[in-house]
C-alpha cells in the first residue's frame, strides 16, 4: 500500500515516540527526549531534510539540522544521490566510509583532518594505511561545489555520506545536524590513541569515555562492522601465533578457526579480504552479534565484547534483532553516530570551509 513521504514520515515519528518508551523492556538505556524539537535546539526551518531525528538529541553549538535549507537546500540530496551511485558500483565503499569518517572523529574531533594530504598527515598514519573512500567524498564535495560554491564544508560532507552509505547497506535513516568547520591541522603522530583492533574492553571503554561515549556507544558502533572486510595480515596472529606455543586463540570457536585457517593459510596472502560479519558482509543487520556470541568473531576486541561481562549484556540485547529489537539497533545506531560524528568540533575562528578537501585554502 502505498503512502505519501509525509505519512511515512508521521509513522516513522510514532513508531520512534513508542520505541523511545519502550526500549525499556529489552534492556536498552532510556532514549532521552520525544520526538519533537529538544528544549533550547533550534527547529528546523522551512525546507529542512524530513530524515527522522532518531537521537533525540540536542545538536552542539553552532550546528543544527537543516543548517543549509537557505544557503544550499539540496546538498543532502546532492551527497545522497552521488553515495547511492558509488555503492551501487562497488558495495565495499559503504563500510570504508563509516571507517573513514570514524578514524576522523576520534583525530581531533570531526573536522576532516582525515582528508588533508601531505607528508606528515593522518592519511599517512600507518593505523590509517588502509582506509579507503577519499575519492568518493572528493566526488561528492565537487557535485555540491556545482550547486553551492564554499558553502558546504567536508567535515559535513563526511558525516551525512557516512549516514548516507549506511543507509544503503540497510540501516534506518538519522538526521545529521551540519554546520561543521573543517580543521587546518592534521599530524600523523595525533593518531596514536586511536582504538585499535588489539584493544582490551577496559581500554576501548577509556578511549571512547575520553570522546564522551560510553559503553552502549562501544558496543553499538561495534556493530559497524556488521558491513565490511578485514585483511589475512590483520588477524593472522588469532589463528597461528596467539599463545606462546604458537597456537590459535582459544576463544575462536573450532570449526570457525578451520574456515579462517582455510581463507587464510599461514604464509598465504596477506591482502586477502575476510568478511568482519561472516556470512553477511554487505547487509547492516544483527548477525554480527549473533557471531560474536558464537565465537565467531573475526577481529579480536569484537570478540572480547562477548567475553567481557561490562559489555556482554548489550551484545546479547541485539541478537535477534527482529521487529522492535531490529528497531532498537537502528536507533540505538543512528544516536551513537549521532553523538560520535559531533565529537570536537571546530568554531569558526578555529575552522574554514575548505574549496577542495585535499588542502586549506
Amino acid at each position: 500500500m502505498a503512502c505519501g513521504s509525509k505519512e511515512l514520515v508521521m509513522v516513522f515519528l510514532v513508531l520512534a515516540m513508542a520505541t523511545t518508551l519502550s526500549l525499556g523492556q529489552f534492556g536498552f538505556p532510556p532514549i532521552p527526549g520525544l520526538p519533537h524539537t529538544p528544549s533550547g535546539a533550534p527547529h528546523s526551518p522551512p525546507g529542512a531534510p524530513t530524515a527522522p531525528i532518531i537521537p533525540f538529541l540536542k545538536p552542539p553549538k553552532g550546528t543544527r539540522i537543516g543548517y543549509y535549507s537557505q544557503s544550499c537546500p539540496r546538498v543532502e540530496s546532492v551527497v545522497k544521490a552521488t553515495i547511492k551511485k558509488h555503492v551501487d558500483k562497488d558495495k565495499t565503499i559503504a563500510p570504508g566510509l563509516l571507517r573513514l569518517v570514524f578514524h576522523d572523529c576520534f583525530v581531533n574531533g570531526c573536522d576532516a583532518s582525515i582528508l588533508l594530504e601531505g607528508p606528515d598527515t593522518e592519511k599517512k598514519a600507518g593505523i590509517n594505511a588502509l582506509l579507503r573512500g577519499y575519492e568518493v567524498i572528493d566526488d561528492v564535495k565537487a557535485e555540491v561545489e556545482k550547486v553551492c560554491p564554499g558553502v558546504v564544508s567536508c567535515a559535513d560532507i563526511l558525516a551525512l555520506a557516512a549516514r548516507d552509505s549506511t543507509v544503503e547497506a540497510g540501516a534506518m535513516t538519522y538526521a545529521v545536524p551540519t554546520g561543521r568547520k573543517d580543521g587546518r591541522v592534521s599530524k600523523a603522530s595525533d593518531c596514536s590513541n586511536l582504538p585499535s583492533y588489539m584493544d582490551s574492553v577496559d581500554v576501548l571503554k577509556k578511549k571512547f569515555s575520553d570522546k564522551g561515549l560510553d559503553t552502549q556507544d562501544l558496543v553499538t558502533l561495534s556493530g559497524g562492522h556488521t558491513v565490511g572486510s578485514v585483511t589475512c595480515q590483520v588477524i593472522t596472529y588469532r589463528l597461528y601465533n596467539y599463545t606462546a606455543s604458537g597456537g590459535a586463540d582459544p576463544s575462536i570457536d573450532p570449526v570457525f578457526l578451520k574456515t579462517l585457517r582455510a581463507l587464510c593459510p599461514f604464509n598465504g596472502d596477506g591482502w586477502r579480504h575476510i568478511p568482519l560479519d561472516y556470512g553477511s558482509e554487505f547487509k547492516f543487520d544483527h548477525s554480527f552479534f549473533t557471531n560474536v556470541k558464537q565465537a565467531r568473531g573475526v577481529l579480536e576486541s569484537d570478540q572480547r565484547l562477548w567475553e567481557d561481562s561490562s559489555t556482554q549484556d548489550i551484545v546479547q540485547q541485539y541478537i535477534g534483532a527482529r521487529g522492535m529489537h531490529g528497531f532498537a539497533l537502528n536507533v540505538q545506531f543512528g544516536r551513537a553516530m549521532y553523538k560520535m560524528t559531533n565529537i570536537g568540533l571546530k568554531t569558526e575562528e578555529e575552522g574554514e570551509i575548505r574549496k577542495v578537501c585535499t588542502k586549506i585554502n
